[in-house]
């Protein structure tokens, strides 16, 4: 499962042989899939959890990033949302980045916009993603997303959309297999990385966010550490997995069904080290990371598999509830993203609250949830107003601009 779900019997799109023309406007919400916005609504849970505990500071840290000496409950915690979340995550959210970019790509298309056009906006949004990234960095959070995500997103529109399955399972292959062996013997705990919240100066602790971020894009970047799950999703999308569950529940039951016991079971050797209940040596130490990071890109394709799944049994049923509520999330994933650094800067920072250096990490994954949870909130309130969120409404003028 570190590699594309095989045979999915689709052949690469060729881009348009003809001039460039205009383009249709961005998606509207009738046109929108359930499936995807259900996982990226549910996937934010999931970077929160990973993110808060990078807001503490003025502790020592075990593995992990995790403050020394907690209770029993932090430590048990502790192993489930590594072995569940931690270097999941992110994989699930660049599956569903290259998911999206297809589907874009294929609107436009079928609108009968051009080739070169089509291209002129993956690219534009791309660009203004990393734009929204160096802001983010700049002004609330270091290990922003939305930079690293632009810059493979810019890297996939330009040498692999139209690319064969095959040169796409290969480049796969090699992204997780670099990303696995460069980051498995690195923790970030020991990394001698600044740590987002301890400078109490906003201004200089701005600089330190931005300069790192820097850093972080440019490694990201050359590691193309992000790229194996994108181009899962690309192929995902090209065979209509989360717009056309029914038509292939059997392929997402195998994704789901191998992708996540394989993610959670690669997941717990490392998890058992962060929660302090194993102290291996540093060889195997660093083969557990390996195996921890690479089984991750498994478990992000099995929990978009598994939204899929939810998604085809909810067909016909509109989204209200709790669904709706999460998929209201989903379509505002960037306002929604963004809204989580509003919140966890200001509290858990030196320059803000300061209680980075106060809490355990049962308190910190407390924290997180209620976090994604008034993100729900939020989202709701959007969707009742019928409005997008601010994040996507700025990236759209920007994206499609006006003439």
């Amino acid at each position: 499962m570190s590699t594309p779900p095989p045979g999915d019997g689709a052949t690469a799109p060729q881009p348009p042989a003809r001039a460039a023309a205009g383009h249709r406007g961005p998606v509207s919400r009738a046109e929108r899939s359930l499936a995807p916005d259900l996982a990226r609504g549910a996937v934010l849970l999931f970077i929160a959890l990973a993110n808060v505990t990078t807001y503490v500071y003025g502790v020592q840290l075990e593995p992990g990033h995790r403050p020394v000496g907690g209770g029993l409950l932090d430590n048990v915690l502790d192993v489930v949302v590594t072995a569940v979340v931690d270097r999941r995550s992110y994989p699930m959210f660049a599956l569903l980045f290259g998911y999206g970019m297809v589907q874009l790509m294929r609107r436009q298309l079928d609108s009968g916009a051009e080739w070169p056009a089509v291209r002129g906006i993956l690219l534009r949004r791309n660009v203004f993603l990393v734009l929204f990234g160096a802001v983010h960095a700049l002004l609330l959070f270091t290990s922003d997303i939305l930079g690293p995500y632009g810059a493979m997103g810019l890297l996939v529109t330009l040498l692999f959309l139209h690319r064969s399955p095959r040169v796409l399972a290969v480049w796969t292959a090699v992204s997780v297999v670099l990303l696995s062996l460069l980051l498995g013997f690195t923790d970030p705990a020991t990394a001698g990385l600044t740590e987002p919240g301890e400078n109490p100066s906003y201004l200089l602790a701005a600089v330190d966010r931005l300069v790192e971020w820097g850093v972080t894009l440019a490694l990201s970047t050359v590691l193309i550490g992000l790229l194996g799950p994108m181009l899962i999703g690309v192929r995902m999308a090209r065979a209509g997995l989360l717009d056309r569950p029914w038509e292939h529940e059997a392929r997402l039951r195998r994704i789901a069904g191998v992708g996540i016991p394989l993610g959670v079971l690669g997941g717990l050797p490392h998890g058992l080290t962060v929660g302090g209940f194993w102290n291996p040596d540093p060889l195997v130490n660093g083969a557990v990371g390996v195996l921890h990071i690479a089984t991750g890109v498994a478990a992000g394709a099995g929990y978009v598999a598994l939204f899929g799944l939810i998604a085809l049994r909810l067909r016909g049923r509109g989204r209200s509830g709790l669904v709706g509520a999460i998929a209201a999330t989903g379509e505002r994933s960037l306002t929604c993203y963004l809204w989580q650094s509003v919140l966890f800067a200001p509290l858990l920072a030196a320059w803000g609250f300061g209680l980075g250096d106060q809490l355990g990490t049962t308190a910190a994954y407390g924290l997180a949830v209620a976090v994604w949870v008034s993100g729900v909130g939020l989202a709701v309130l959007l969707a009742r107003a019928g409005s997008r969120g601010p994040a996507e409404t700025l990236l759209r003028r920007l994206v499609y601009r006006r003439r």
